[in-house]
């Protein structure tokens, strides 16, 4: 903790801060400091129990993923306060873990929209890589009924997978893309110049286009 403090930088945690990450800690520090530590599963642990976001995002580098049991995965999306903290928890952890279908099912359906946007995470990886058994076209149902008013994190996970559909599934491209226009989310969303739009017309298009 005392070497999590000594990397702090003010202008990195008012960065940092814009986002909703309570955090001033260069990443790349961050990186460096688990790859000396290497896999730890109890120091993730205790790092994990500081309620710090800090130590939390070295906790889920440290880790084994695979160690977790389904209800300390649980307990921990609903703990995970910040927006970095969530989005390594999903990406780095509950991906590689062996609940993470059991977690994408419960998950998707929670009335925690922080949670749900979790699930949706989850189903868009499946989408990109695993999609036997999904039913796209009900997914495309549910957002198209429940996108436009979600919630800002469960709304951007929708928006994802909207655009995940579009782009790896043709035969679901035109409705994907006649979604996005209709409900107009992230539309007018400030994007630098040299990155793609999220808006999910833009980027389906913009995605098909590179993979051509």
């Amino acid at each position: 903790m005392a070497e999590l403090a000594a990397l702090e930088d003010p202008k990195a945690r008012a960065v940092n801060e814009r986002h909703g990450d309570d955090h001033g800690v260069n990443l790349g520090r961050l990186r460096a400091l688990a790859k000396r530590l290497k896999t730890q599963q109890d120091l993730a642990g205790e790092l994990w129990d500081t309620d710090d976001t800090a130590a939390r995002l070295l906790a889920l580098l440290v880790c084994r993923p695979k160690a977790f049991e389904r209800d300390r995965l649980d307990a921990m999306v609903r703990e995970a306060r910040t927006p970095k903290v969530h989005d390594w928890l999903v990406n780095h952890v509950v991906k590689k873990n062996p609940h993470a279908e059991e977690l994408r099912v419960a998950w998707s359906a929670d009335p925690d929209p922080v949670v749900a946007s979790a699930g949706w995470a989850l189903t868009t990886e499946r989408v990109a890589r695993k999609p036997e058994g999904l039913d796209l076209p009900g997914l495309l149902d549910v957002i198209e009924a429940d996108m436009k008013d979600a919630p800002d994190r469960l709304q951007w996970a929708m928006n994802h997978c909207l655009a995940r559909i579009g782009i790896d599934h043709p035969e679901h491209r035109t409705r994907a893309i006649a979604i996005g226009e209709r409900l107009e989310v992230l539309k007018d969303y400030p994007t630098p110049p040299g990155c793609t739009s999220p808006f999910a017309p833009v980027w389906i298009t913009e995605m098909v286009r590179r993979q051509r």
